[in-house]
């Protein structure tokens, strides 16, 4: 007997239905997540009209470079990973849009982590309900060999729904995944009865001292809050989303000590915010500005280290930018607290993504004891300045307490 082929529910490629699949796409582009962005939605209709026609093959990091984002034939794409910057943000923005319950019965496109081809399948279905509640007495009554063993018989039946309860508990317990390091990190946030206060860096009065970076489409004075500042926001709010966690938004100079002393913080940006270079002041990575030299310093090293970004500096002038990623314990406010910020704006995006990637934050906590989410901890972060935007962050050091 010819067995019949099996017929599965994700397919990459025309095999789906390509009307079904543009349709999606344009619900996609449509929505805020895409519509406010140039590069997500240039990459996303690429790589799905392409594996559409059959091409799927065809994509690779270059060939999307050249002919989606119109780069030379040539380029260095180690020096400029535009395609896998706006790749890794696709995948987010995808997992956000299916997230929303109100997207749950649309048509999922999905693009995998290391894969530039998208992949089409139907929303999951939803589970079976119970039907209606079994009357033990009409079985019984059917069925005359049981009724004269009733009480008998009830009790295998409850020893089976027992037994039938436990398997389902197990299976659950099993089947239950242990909490990933993102989770672990922000536990004692997510956790929290008290909301979570987001304490963002604002301009510093008239007269103070700062880097002056002002020239031909100039670098964010520290103090000027700017889209980096809410992109940073927008990617530490994320994690208390599903938990349904409160929070409130301030601005440096209206947090007060007692604001802070009441639940876990979340402190964004460095110069430009007081409370940030307060509470780094006395750990091992720290800021300086110093001649309108803007840095990070290494308080314990045996030799004076810094990390610091040159006054006078344009965006084409730029290429590097550091900052620091923190979560303590504060014994001034006896309260969690997390710290990004960066010498400049494109330091504190980048450090933004430690604590919001799962990649990332697993390359920092790869250099820290196993115990870690018992501990403080403090790292440097190091980022590429391209076209002004920041590139991937690497880890330079980390510090556990």
């Amino acid at each position: 007997m010819v067995s019949q082929p099996q017929i599965t529910r994700e397919t990459q490629g025309p095999a789906f239905g390509g009307a079904a699949v543009r349709a999606q796409l344009q619900r996609l582009l449509a929505h805020p997540l895409f519509a406010a962005s140039k590069r997500y939605p240039t990459l996303l209709a690429y790589t799905v009209e392409q594996t559409l026609r059959g091409n799927a093959a065809e994509l690779k990091e270059r060939t999307i470079g050249v002919e989606a984002f119109g780069r030379p034939p040539d380029y260095d794409a180690n020096a400029d990973p535009v395609v896998r910057m706006a790749a890794a943000e696709v995948r987010k923005r995808l997992v956000q849009y299916y997230y929303d319950p109100a997207h749950a019965r649309e048509l999922v496109i999905e693009l995998s982590a290391g894969s530039y081809v998208p992949a089409f399948h139907e929303p999951e279905a939803p589970a079976a309900e119970s039907g209606a509640p079994v009357d033990v007495r009409q079985v019984v009554s059917g069925h005359p060999e049981l009724a004269g063993s009733g009480r008998l018989w009830l009790r295998y039946a409850a020893v089976a729904l027992l037994a039938g309860l436990l398997g389902v508990a197990f299976g659950r317990y099993r089947a239950t995944p242990p909490p990933s390091n993102l989770e672990r990190f922000w536990a004692p946030f997510v956790s929290s009865s008290s909301p979570v206060t987001y304490c963002v860096g604002e301009p510093a009065p008239p007269g103070t001292q700062r880097p002056v970076l002002s020239q031909d489409a100039p670098v964010r004075v520290p103090g000027r809050l700017d889209v980096s500042d809410v992109v940073t926001l927008a990617r530490t709010i994320v994690p208390l989303v599903p938990r349904h966690g409160a929070f409130r938004v301030l601005p440096a100079s209206e947090t007060g000590f007692a604001q802070l002393r009441e639940g876990p913080s979340v402190l964004i940006g460095a110069f430009d915010n007081v409370w940030t270079l307060r509470l780094t002041q006395n750990l091992r990575f720290g800021f300086e500005l110093d001649n309108r030299v803007a840095r990070l310093v290494d308080r314990k090293a045996a030799q004076r280290v810094v990390w610091e970004v040159a006054p006078g500096l344009t965006y084409r002038d730029l290429a590097t930018d550091y900052a620091i990623v923190a979560r303590i314990h504060d014994k001034t406010t006896g309260q969690p607290v997390i710290i990004v910020g960066g010498i400049l704006n494109k330091g504190t995006e980048a450090a933004s993504e430690v604590i919001y990637s799962p990649v990332h934050l697993d390359a920092l906590l790869a250099k820290a004891p196993t115990n870690w989410d018992r501990l403080n901890i403090e790292a440097i972060i190091k980022t590429q300045i391209i076209d002004g935007h920041p590139g991937p962050p690497s880890v330079v050091a980390v510090e556990t307490w």
